[in-house]
């Protein structure tokens, strides 16, 4: 392999490695316990109450 091709080579595998560390990691939501989607939905459920009352 010539010089130039490892130069770039190696520059290139460089950038993909800054690039992956600057993209977002998933789309994936953020994990809610049992407990708070209980409240949530309780509170929820309350509004819907308030507002139908």
């Amino acid at each position: 392999m010539n010089r130039k091709k490892k130069i770039n080579k190696i520059l290139g595998k460089k950038m993909r490695k800054a690039n992956a560390k600057l993209a977002p990691k998933d789309t994936k939501p953020a994990y809610i316990s049992k407990a708070k989607r209980a409240e949530a939905e309780l509170a929820a459920n309350q509004t819907m109450d308030n507002e139908s009352a």
